[in-house]
C-alpha cells in the first residue's frame, strides 16, 4: 500500500516538474527575445549615429572633391594665388573628413559585436543548463574572461617558478659560500690536477700489473696443457705395451691348440 502510495505520489510530482518545465520554457523564451529585443533597439540609436557621422564625411569629402576640382580649374585657367586658397580649403575638408571618419570608426568598434550579447549569451546557458543540468560550467560562456583567467594563473605560476628557482640558487650559492679569490682558484686547481695525475699513474700500474698477470695465466695455461698431453700419450704407450705383454702368450696358446686340433683331426682320419 505504501509502494503504490508512493509511485503515485512520484508520478504526481513527475507530471507535476513536466508542467513546470513547460510553463517556464515559454517564458524564459519569450525574455530572452524581449531581452534582443532592447539591446536592438539600444544598438539601432547608436547605428544611427554612426551613419549621421559616416554621411558627414561623405558630404565633406564631396566638398573635397569639388574644392579640388575648383582649385585645378582656378590653377590652370590663371597664374593668380585663388588655387593657393582653394587649396588650403580642401586640405581643411580632408581633415574634417578623417575626423568623422575616425569617430565613426571608433563607435563602429565599440557596438562589436552585432549581436545581441546579453540575450546570446542568455540562450547559449539555458541550453547548456538544459544539456548538462547543474553540471554546466558558466564560465565557458565567456571564453575571453575565461582565456584571461587562464593566463593569468599560468603567469602567476610562472612567476612562483621563477621565484622558486632564484630563492633554490640563491639557498646553493650561500651554502657553497662565498666566492673563491684568483688566488685561491689557482691553488685549488693545481692541487686537483696533481690528484689526477696520481689517479691516472695509478691507473696506469694497475692496468700493467692486469696485463702481466693475464700472460702468467696463459703461460700457466699453455703448461698446463702441455703436461696434460704428454701425461696422456705416456698412459696410452704404458697401456699399449701392457696389453702386449698380457696378449702375447694368450697368443701363442691359441696357435699351438689349434695346430693340436688340426694334427689330431687327420691322425684320427687315417
Amino acid at each position: 500500500m505504501a509502494a503504490a502510495q508512493q509511485a503515485v505520489h512520484d508520478g504526481s510530482t513527475l507530471v507535476e516538474a513536466v508542467k513546470t518545465t513547460a510553463r517556464l520554457v515559454p517564458r524564459q523564451v519569450t525574455d530572452e527575445l524581449e531581452l534582443a529585443k532592447l539591446e536592438l533597439g539600444h544598438k539601432k540609436a547608436r547605428v544611427g549615429g554612426i551613419a549621421t557621422f559616416g554621411v558627414l564625411a561623405l558630404v565633406f569629402l564631396a566638398l573635397l572633391v569639388i574644392a579640388l576640382v575648383v582649385a585645378a580649374i582656378a590653377g590652370l585657367a590663371t597664374v593668380l594665388p585663388l588655387w593657393l586658397s582653394a587649396l588650403a580649403i580642401s586640405a581643411a575638408l580632408l581633415v574634417l573628413v578623417g575626423i568623422a571618419g575616425l569617430v565613426a570608426y571608433r563607435k563602429f568598434k565599440a557596438l562589436l559585436p552585432l549581436l545581441p550579447e546579453n540575450a546570446w549569451r542568455g540562450i547559449r546557458h539555458d541550453l547548456g543548463i538544459a544539456r548538462e543540468g547543474r553540471h554546466f560550467d558558466a564560465s565557458t560562456l565567456d571564453p575571453e574572461k575565461r582565456d584571461k583567467a587562464e593566463r593569468k594563473a599560468r603567469k602567476a605560476e610562472s612567476d612562483a617558478a621563477r621565484e622558486k628557482a632564484k630563492a633554490e640558487k640563491a639557498a646553493k650559492a650561500a651554502a657553497q659560500g662565498p666566492k673563491a679569490s684568483q688566488a685561491e682558484l689557482i691553488e685549488r686547481t693545481a692541487a686537483r690536477r696533481e690528484h689526477l695525475l696520481a689517479l691516472r699513474q695509478e691507473l696506469l700500474e694497475q692496468a700493467d700489473i692486469k696485463k702481466q698477470a693475464a700472460h702468467y695465466v696463459g703461460v700457466a695455461k699453455d703448461r698446463v696443457g702441455e703436461s696434460a698431453r704428454s701425461v696422456a700419450k705416456g698412459a696410452l704407450s704404458h697401456g699399449l705395451e701392457t696389453a702386449k705383454t698380457r696378449w702375447k702368450p694368450l697368443a701363442v696358446f691359441a696357435v699351438s691348440a689349434a695346430a693340436c686340433v688340426v694334427f689330431l683331426r687327420r691322425l684320427f682320419k687315417k
